[in-house]
């Protein structure tokens, strides 16, 4: 299993590093299952071979990538959230809680959707 030592330690403003080592260490922890890799010199998470969740870190945002489906699924969940989305990523303002409970229902979905899936990205 990969470490994210290393990309944690490549983010400059620290209140961000604490942020996303905070979500990457809830994700590891609430889906234990899944394999830790760095891609596109990014943080992902994926299970049996595809996609299931990557994270990016912007100036005024974390950016979630949970692919299209995903974010088209949730899209009333995100807006009620008081997330702004574009049709690949959801932007989680640094100065904003988190909110866990809809990021766990994304990753569930994405587990669930994707659980016979062969292929690293959906088609």
């Amino acid at each position: 299993m990969e470490d994210f030592t290393e990309y944690l330690a490549s983010i400059g403003n620290p209140q961000y590093r604490e942020r996303v080592k905070e979500v990457l260490d809830w994700v590891s922890i609430k889906f234990p299952k899944l394999e830790k890799r760095i891609a596109w010199n990014q943080p992902i998470f994926t299970d049996h071979g595809t996609f299931i969740i990557g994270f990016s870190v912007s100036k005024k945002h974390m950016a979630v990538a949970p692919e299209r489906a995903g974010i088209l699924h949730f899209s009333e969940k995100l807006k009620l959230a008081g997330y702004d989305h574009t049709k690949e990523l959801i932007r989680l303002p640094w100065d904003k809680p988190i909110d866990f409970k809809l990021l766990e229902e994304i990753i569930k979905f994405n587990v669930i959707e994707k659980a016979d899936y062969q292929l690293f990205w959906r088609k």
